[in-house]
């Protein structure tokens, strides 16, 4: 049988929808803590999708369409009022 897993170490994908909350309630939002998840989600990624032996374009291509969304998301409030602009 597994062992028991203390709710504090469960993954966010392992987390039922009632104990989202008390999940919460234990993450480290000091920012020492962002900053070590920032991180942890960095070499994650690196060693996931840019470290490889036969790498392609697919890692390299997420950081960009992250670029174009976020980019996107802080033009946003410029690009709204043009868009019911007719002419100028």
């Amino acid at each position: 049988l597994p062992a028991a897993v203390l709710l504090k170490d469960t993954k966010l994908m392992d987390v039922k929808l009632g104990q989202l909350g008390s999940w919460l309630a234990m993450r480290d939002f000091t920012p020492g803590g962002i900053m070590g998840a920032v991180q942890r989600g960095y070499s994650r990624y690196y060693n996931k999708y840019i470290n490889v032996r036969k790498g392609g374009l697919g890692g390299i291509s997420m950081v960009l369409a992250g670029y174009v969304v976020l980019s996107y998301m802080w033009s946003y409030s410029h690009v709204k009022h043009d868009r019911r602009r007719k002419y100028h």
